[in-house]
């Protein structure tokens, strides 16, 4: 428990040289932290965990690892919000989405953090004048994700998709849905059309049309 990180990791290497399948040692890389970083975001990978080497084991982190996530930043259309709950004012969240190259506009996820007081009651005030009664995307979004709460479609307000922000997100889920996303602003100098951008993972997205024509 008193050695430091580096022949910890030696001595588990060394058990695990005949390590049973689903087992793996986890190499290290001693390299500049920013440059490792910057490929791995290239890579398309989550993020990186920098350990100190001459560190003991220490229960929780207390400061001697750090978790640095890979973080996209790009601009949505806001195509409605949802009904706040508990003590949060004005609205929940924004709904989110994309025009794909023909033309559609896709459903991509919530924007519900990164929002002051403020922020959510200017929000409301310009997005009310944009609604609508239409739904504007070309198919409706899901009630369900493997991340966040469900969405409750009778508490989303449309709106007419005038409306673009900027938001930090994580990453694109399998079911071409942003994962981690924080509101960062309105973008008011950018037409929505202009918001153009391919579907994520346009092969699950086939693959549901064919399994609902086949249904």
């Amino acid at each position: 428990m008193g050695e430091p990180l580096r022949v910890r990791k030696q001595r588990l290497e060394a058990l695990l040289v005949r390590a049973p399948p689903g087992v793996q040692y986890s190499e290290h890389h001693l390299v500049s932290g920013d440059t490792f970083y910057r490929h791995a975001c290239k890579l398309g990978i989550e993020g990186i965990v920098s350990k100190r080497l001459d560190c003991p084991y220490m229960p929780g982190d207390r400061g001697l690892w750090r978790k640095v996530k890979c973080l996209n930043r790009e601009e949505f259309v806001v195509v409605g919000w949802t009904d706040p709950e508990g003590s949060r004012p004005h609205l929940g969240a924004l709904l989110l989405a994309y025009y794909a190259p023909d033309g559609r506009l896709v459903y991509a996820g919530r924007a519900g953090t990164g929002m002051n007081t403020d922020q959510l009651r200017r929000l409301r005030k310009a997005l009310e004048p944009l609604a609508t009664t239409e739904m504007p995307l070309d198919v409706r979004p899901p009630r369900g994700s493997r991340f966040g709460s469900p969405l409750v479609l009778s508490r989303v307000h449309w709106v007419r998709p005038k409306m673009v922000v900027e938001v930090t997100y994580l990453t694109w889920t399998e079911d071409n849905l942003l994962r981690h996303v924080v509101f960062d602003g309105v973008r008011e100098d950018k037409p929505s059309r202009d918001v153009v951008r391919p579907i994520p993972h346009p092969e699950n997205v086939a693959l549901k049309d064919l399994l609902e024509k086949k249904w």
